[in-house]
This record gives structure tokens, sequence and C-alpha cells, in this order.
């Protein structure tokens, strides 16, 4: 089982190379794509043979279509790689594995038809994927703030006046949503690639969605003979606090980690097995550092 781990950053060097580190195995590599307006100089320590930080970078704005930019760019690069990968998993730089690198590969190559990625028919109240994200014309930000202001300013006043009418631009095509991360197979992603190369209403369409990246990819699995091989994806998050961002992960969380050999959840997208936890960052090293010898842990009891 070759696993190609996509990973989009803009901070946090230091979690990113724990991170890597403890996923590593002779059987999976790592594609990382720095932010543009991040300072790519602070990753120069993150490297090895299993490490790829492709030349093309997208400037990344919160909520917007440069986030899957960045992810095409990953999904891209590693899909034309040589060693020919059978799982592309999405992470962010602030992730980090519950399990073992060996326990996750197995994972895989006991679930090899399995597509892990969080979808819910839109809208779904439940989920809270709201139709507005698809209705609602997104101008997409750029560097000056002056133009930034405009830009809110000039969207609000054309949703006011018309709402985006998605089934002329998405067609036959049933919207869904989710959330950003997921384990797809090789063949799932050469269908993505292929969508996109074929599709170019429906590319322009989601480059004005708020979020895209929570019903882009989503929609174009929801609506392929794919479909019925999707499961709930294998990140845990706390979003217990509200907010459009996950908690930072705390010592109750570790603990939670170490009474429970397998976390496994159950809510709108699912029930499952999950075996990725996000997130965590440069100042929570303390953390990453009780999980890891966890992790080292349930590594030593699967070798004897």
């Amino acid at each position: 089982m070759r696993i190609a781990y996509l990973i989009t950053v803009y901070d946090n060097p230091k979690h990113l190379q724990r991170l890597i580190r403890v996923l590593s195995s002779p059987s999976c590599a790592f594609f990382v794509h720095v932010d543009r307006k991040s300072n790519s100089s602070i990753f120069s320590n993150v490297n090895g043979k299993n490490v790829c930080f492709p030349q093309e970078k997208i400037t990344v704005y919160w909520g917007d279509f440069s986030m899957i930019e960045a992810v095409l760019v990953l999904l891209r690069t590693a899909f034309a790689d040589h060693r020919h990968f059978d799982r592309f998993v999405l992470l962010s730089g602030t992730d980090f594995p519950l399990q073992p690198a060996k326990y996750i590969e197995n994972f895989f190559k006991h679930n090899s038809g399995a597509e892990f990625m969080n979808k819910v028919r839109m809208p779904s109240e439940a989920a809270g994927k709201p139709i507005s994200r698809l209705t609602t014309y997104r101008i997409r930000p750029g560097k000056n703030r002056t133009l930034n202001g405009i830009r809110r300013i000039l969207t609000k006043v054309y949703s006011i006046i018309k709402k985006r009418d998605y089934q002329f631009y998405l067609r036959d095509l049933i919207p869904y949503g989710g959330t950003t991360w997921w384990a797809i197979t090789r063949n799932a992603c050469e269908y993505i690639l292929e969508f996109i190369n074929k599709e170019s209403q429906i590319i322009k369409f989601f480059k004005n969605v708020y979020i895209p990246e929570e019903s882009f990819f989503q929609t174009i699995l929801g609506n392929s003979p794919f479909k019925s091989n999707i499961l709930r994806n294998l990140t845990y998050a706390d979003w217990s606090a509200g907010g459009r961002n996950p908690a930072l992960l705390t010592e109750k969380h570790i603990e939670f980690f170490k009474s429970n050999p397998s976390i496994t959840i159950k809510d709108v997208y699912g029930a499952g097995e999950l075996l990725f936890a996000r997130k965590f960052s440069d100042k929570t090293q303390n953390l990453t550092k009780q999980l890891e010898r966890l992790i080292r842990e349930k590594e030593d009891q699967l070798t004897t």
C-alpha cells in the first residue's frame, strides 16, 4: 500500500517535521504545499528523500477557491509521481496521527476500495451546510485591503439583488457538502482530475463559492461511480467551542486518546474509526510528544 500524504501548510514547521517523522515508512511520501504568503525558508529543515515541495505555490485565502488550487497542485504532483501511489491522504500541517504508520497502512489495505470523505446532501442543517453557500456569489479576495473591502460590499449588494442559480451550472449534479480533509483511492483521484479537465463551467462556478473545499470534491465524487464507496473521513477535530476553526487540542484530548486504543465516532457523516487529529501547533510540542510516545507503544504492540 503506497500512500501519498498531501499536506497544506503556512506555519508550524517544527510540528510538520514531527508529523512527517512519525508517519514516515518505506511505502509513503509527503507532498507539501507552502502558502505563497508564508516565508518558505522556515521549512528548510523539513527534508528527506520522501518529502517533496512542489515549485508551484498558490496564495491561499481562507474560504476561497485558492485552497482547492493548492490541493490540486499536490494531487497532480503526487498522481504523476513514478511511485504510482494507491492512496492519497489530504492533511493540514496541524494534523497528527493517532495510530502508527504500519497500522494506518494496514487500515487502508483492509479498506482498499473505500473513499473516506465526509459528505451530506446540501442543504443540511445538521451538518451546517446551507444552500446559501452555493447561491451566494463570493467575490474572490486579493492582496489590496481597500479592494478587498470593496469586494465585500459588492458581494453583499450582488447577493441581495440576485441569488445564483447553482442548478444552471451544476446541471444534473446533486450538490454535496462535507469537511476539507479526505483520503481517496488512485481511481477516485484520476476521476477527479479528468472531471476538472472536462467540466470548465462547473469549475468556474465553484471559484465564487463560499468555502468551496467543503463542497467541491464532495460534489464531484458524490455524483460519480464512487458514491457508494464513500465513508466518513478519518480526522478528529473538536468543534465544541463553535467558530469557523476547530479548537487547539489540549491535555484533556491527549488523555482521551490514551484511554481509547482506537477512536471511533458517529455523527451526521456516519460512523467510523479516526486515524488523525487536529489541530496542533509548534506551541503544543509537549502534547505531540506525549501522543508520539503513545504511538510508539502501539507500534511495539504491533511487532510483538
